[in-house]
């Protein structure tokens, strides 16, 4: 049966979910991202993703939670250090959904619970107005090297109640 509101969970990254987020990042960066990025810029940004393995080690070594649809992984993010959203991606089908705002209450929260004051993100153009709307605020403009490719960013502040988090 079809829902008209779809119900979305959070759980810990798996290791045998590597695969699939993957994919997930790569179908994010490919549909979300095209108006912001040329077509070289998304393929030097999804190499990130090429070695298996290092994705795996670096969703191990953060606080890595997956939003799921049905039991099935739909986005997933990272928290390093407690204070830096590292990754924060949604499949393209699901955007718009709040299937990002669950997992960035998620990290807010944690990371306020954890004594943290202020959260970091660095956004891509076209993630930055979601953290906008959620009370991120511009700090500087970033130029990243992959590959052979300039990618841009913006490094986006918030601060955080203690012992809370949230919008």
């Amino acid at each position: 049966m079809a829902t008209a509101h779809p119900s979305f969970a959070l759980r810990p990254v798996l290791p045998a979910d590597t695969p699939l987020l993957a994919e997930i990042l790569r179908e994010s960066v490919a549909e979300l991202a095209a108006e912001d990025y040329s077509e070289a810029q998304q393929d030097a940004w999804v190499t990130a993703v090429d070695d298996e393995a290092a994705f795996a080690a670096r969703l191990a070594s953060a606080l890595s939670l997956v939003v799921t649809l049905n039991g099935a992984p739909v986005g997933f993010a990272t928290l390093v250090d407690d204070n830096t959203i590292d990754l924060l991606y949604v499949h393209p089908g699901v955007a718009g959904l709040g299937a990002g705002a669950m997992l960035c209450d998620a990290l807010e929260k944690l990371a306020g619970a954890r004594g943290t004051k202020t959260l970091t993100v660095d956004a891509s153009d076209n993630a930055r107005g979601f953290f906008e709307r959620r009370g991120y605020v511009a700090q500087r403009r970033n130029t990243v090297l992959r590959g052979d490719e300039w990618l841009a960013n913006t490094t986006m502040t918030k601060a955080l109640a203690a012992g809370a988090g949230g919008r």
